[in-house]
């Protein structure tokens, strides 16, 4: 017997679930978090509207507390960059994740030059010990790492160093209201624990099934950046369900995740700019078409904060302080009725509330 079909719609309903985009949770931020694979964070402000817009009663402050404590780490992971993830899975899955920067060390075309025949378990060791009694910027390694390798170019080094050893952003760069460079220390240093031992790639997948399922071994390799996982998913494939996606690729997922009926309603939701939700699948289709997609992901690399209208990207948003008000701008994609306006202007409000709580007026409008 074939595998079930599933429509883009279904898939989007499975994944909106999961997300918590359905129907917003009462899970702490931390147990989101490890739920979500970690959120990405590139940016110091997402990962915070990432939580917003999924937890019930999320406070900024209970996510900077997460971070200050080392609970939760910012860190190179998946994709290569950065995510804020718990400590425990950063222990976990920052090594799974050390291919696609082995990768990058050899393929990168800004640095690899810098970077050639040069003895990377010597320049390991020194990142290490340039951030072993302090924290230090690249900018403040550049210097000190081409004393130690003549001849060699200081941003590469540091790259280099940012690739080869797994280095945690801290405290207060990410904080809620706060700002700072980027200022590392050893992930191993910084939570007081070791790397895992034997980090597990079937784990962290179902982990990926659990917050992004159904999904395909392309979808898991867009999420994490890793290659060959259609091995891992054959390996696993007796304990998972499979479908057939519109698209055709099997789709693997957890015999007991959610897969909510088609129909089912998708309130109003405004996503994180850069939310992993829209980075994790190859194929986006489960939540945008793709000339939406060319309107929210732009060419310099910035993904705006998203509006979902019944499950879809209908809306993108842009916020700005004037004077004694702030402002949300929505700019609609699809034609909006009117009934989902009065939605996002509900939703604006109290994402504008959350940003900017001193704000004498808080006004919504539409571009369009």
């Amino acid at each position: 017997m074939g595998s079930q079909r599933m429509s883009n719609r279904a898939l989007g309903r499975a994944t909106l679930a999961r997300q918590s985009l359905l129907s917003r949770s009462d899970a702490s931020a931390l147990d989101m978090i490890e739920h979500l694979c970690g959120l990405q964070a590139q940016a110091p402000a997402p990962p915070y509207f990432a939580l917003w817009t999924r937890l019930t009663r999320f406070r900024a402050e209970s996510l900077s507390d997460l971070i200050e404590n080392r609970a939760v780490v910012r860190i190179v992971a998946m994709r290569g960059t950065v995510f804020a993830l718990s400590a425990t899975d950063a222990l976990s899955f920052r090594p799974l994740t050390q291919p696609l920067l082995d990768r990058d060390l050899h393929t990168n075309t800004q640095h690899r030059s810098g970077l050639d025949g040069i003895d990377l378990g010597a320049l390991a060791a020194a990142g290490r010990e340039l951030v072993r009694d302090e924290p230090r910027t690249q900018s403040q390694m550049r210097p000190l790492l081409e004393e130690r390798f003549p001849g060699r170019d200081g941003a590469a080094l540091a790259h280099g160093v940012r690739g080869l050893v797994p280095m945690v952003q801290v405290p207060p760069r990410g904080l809620w209201g706060r700002s700072g460079q980027p200022a590392l220390s050893t992930l191993e240093s910084w939570v007081g624990r070791p790397l895992s031992a034997a980090p597990s790639i079937d784990t962290m997948l179902l982990r990926y099934l659990a917050a992004f399922g159904p999904a395909s071994a392309r979808d898991a390799q867009a999420w994490s950046g890793l290659t060959r996982l259609g091995e891992v998913f054959d390996r696993l494939r007796p304990e998972l369900r499979v479908f057939q996606g519109e698209a055709g690729p099997e789709l693997f997922d957890l015999p007991d995740a959610p897969r909510p009926d088609p129909g089912t309603p998708a309130p109003v939701r405004i996503l994180a700019p850069f939310d992993n939700v829209l980075l994790s699948h190859a194929d986006r289709g489960r939540l945008l078409d793709d000339d939406v997609r060319k309107k929210v992901f732009t060419q310099n690399g910035i993904i705006k904060p998203a509006v979902l209208v019944n499950g879809r990207v209908a809306a993108f948003i842009t916020t700005v302080v004037e004077k004694s008000r702030a402002v949300l701008d929505v700019e609609p994609l699809a034609t909006i009725a009117k009934t989902h306006r009065t939605a996002i202007e509900a939703e604006g409000r109290r994402l504008l509330k959350f940003a900017h709580p001193e704000a004498p007026e808080r006004v919504v409008r539409f571009t369009g």
